[in-house]
């Protein structure tokens, strides 16, 4: 019974409720406020439920055959796991964080509607349990964001929109082609450590190559891997909730976690690294890195210093995945919870900047310590843990992620690393400086709006456990500890 309960469950939660809050009246606030913190808490104590049962050996799935040879199927392992988790916890804080952004806002029924609907597709990714019931979750959260980029109406969000469907609805045609062309040559599968080609490697090389190319294309687009990237800095003229959903809970997550897939429990990582492609992923994923940083460094628009941010940060991962080596992998599994909660805090501070005194630019950032000392410090945690500063979270993936590159004979690597490192410390200190060491500028100096508990609590939650996964990550159920199981899965 739990077994067929539990993914649908933590499935309906979010994908149940959507409907349901699009057709609420705007003046129903306690009822749609009710209803989107009921519904992210039940989530969370859902997975919580399912990951002691993962933990406790249990097997979730559910299937549904649609056609001969095509099955819908919901699996849950021990990376779904990893994936959830995120989702659910980020999801709570983001709705509380809405809530409170959004309290004078227009059309936050449509907004709510469409943000759950968002978290039910991510978390359908989460658990899907082959490729074609990850492509349809896939294009249903392109479908989901949408509206959310384009909340505010304007020309410009409107013009986000229509690139970032451009960019994501062509990615997702090339991971239908991928995906279709696959199952014609290996027939109906379920995801599975170590992959599911057998001997295709050997007797179809070249065939394998061009699909390969062609779904990590696909899922690319959300991974932002250069130059499927340019959608994502773009898309930041979406409220600050919306881009925290972006780059820390759903999308670009959802591409990083669908490279996992793809060379874990399709083509496995003894074929990815056979056929040739684990070399050409990590030069993709380096370079990225560094352009991704140093696109950074020239942005004085905060919100767009923090996307070409994510879009290096969120490489790591990819880099962590293609270097074949278990310590590489480990650095680069744990940065998707680390980029994760970092990044959601920078942007819910972002947020604050500009709700409280109406600061979106860099330059205007001088003495937001005095201003908000509490954003201020949240915002200090988090970039000082993408700079890699011990022992916050970024530290601990990087210092994987670089060992990982010496066991994979790759020592180019620790090289990327430092040079990140050192990027990000050039594109984040001086936004510190300024907050913490310049007097506060006489044009945003008065508030603007006072910033309550709710757009306090959660980037104040997400700065204590960038904290505690880096200060406790040896211990067995930190994220870290977690990702060591799961490439003990992979690397059998």
């Amino acid at each position: 019974m739990t077994e067929v309960f539990l993914p649908l469950a933590i499935l309906f939660t979010s994908l149940c409720i959507a409907p349901v809050i699009l057709m609420l009246p705007e003046r129903a606030v306690a009822l749609r406020t009710a209803i989107n913190l009921g519904a992210a808490a039940l989530k969370l104590f859902l997975v919580v439920w399912l990951t002691i049962g993962v933990v406790n050996g249990a097997t979730f799935q559910v299937g549904l055959t649609m056609l001969p040879g095509l099955d819908f199927v919901l699996y849950v392992d021990a990376l779904s796991v990893l994936f959830l988790a995120l989702s659910a916890l980020l999801w709570l804080l983001t709705t509380i964080y809405a809530i409170g952004y959004l309290e004078v806002g227009q059309n936050c029924s449509r907004f709510f509607g469409f943000f759950s609907l968002c978290v039910a597709a991510t978390v359908g990714i989460a658990m899907s349990g082959n490729l074609f019931t990850f492509l349809i979750f896939f294009e249903v959260l392109t479908l989901a964001t949408y509206p959310l980029v384009v909340h505010r109406g304007t020309a410009d969000a409107l013009r986000a929109g229509r690139i970032y469907l451009a960019y994501t609805l062509g990615g997702g045609l090339a991971l239908t082609v991928g995906v279709v062309w696959l199952h014609t040559l290996a027939g109906p599968f379920l995801f599975t450590p170590q992959g599911v080609l057998g001997e295709l490697p050997v007797t179809h090389a070249g065939t394998l190559q061009i699909i390969f190319v062609l779904l990590i294309m696909g899922v690319g687009v959300k991974a932002a891997l250069i130059p499927l990237h340019a959608w994502l800095p773009i898309s930041m003229v979406a409220p600050a909730p919306v881009s925290a959903l972006l780059h820390a809970v759903a999308v670009v997550k959802a591409g990083a976690f669908g490279i996992m897939r793809i060379v874990y429990d399709v083509y496995g990582v003894d074929a990815t690294q056979a056929l040739g492609l684990a070399t050409p992923l990590a030069a993709a994923a380096a370079a990225t890195i560094i352009y991704g940083s140093v696109r950074a460094l020239t942005q004085d628009d905060l919100k767009s210093r923090l996307a070409f941010s994510t879009v290096s940060q969120v490489s790591y991962i990819a880099l962590g995945v293609a270097l074949i080596s278990p310590i590489a992998a480990t650095g680069g599994l744990v940065h998707l919870i680390h980029q994760g909660i970092m990044k959601i805090t920078l942007f819910l501070c972002a947020g604050n900047f500009t709700e409280g005194h109406g600061v979106k630019k860099i330059s205007q950032m001088n003495g937001m310590g005095k201003l908000m000392p509490l954003s201020m410090l949240f915002f200090t945690i988090a970039a000082f843990g993408m700079i890699g500063l011990p022992p916050l979270a970024g530290f601990v993936s990087k210092w994987y992620l670089g060992a990982g590159g010496l066991d994979a004979g790759q020592a180019w690597v620790i090289a990327i690393l430092l040079g990140s490192s050192l990027l990000n410390a050039a594109y984040f200190l001086p936004i510190v400086y300024r907050g913490w060491f310049l007097p506060p500028q006489a044009a945003t100096a008065t508030p603007v709006r006072r910033i309550g508990w709710m757009l306090l609590l959660p980037p104040a939650a997400t700065a204590l456990l960038i904290v505690l996964a880096g200060v406790f990550a040896n211990a067995p159920f930190s994220p870290l500890g977690w990702t060591q199981f799961i490439v003990s899965l992979e690397y059998q």
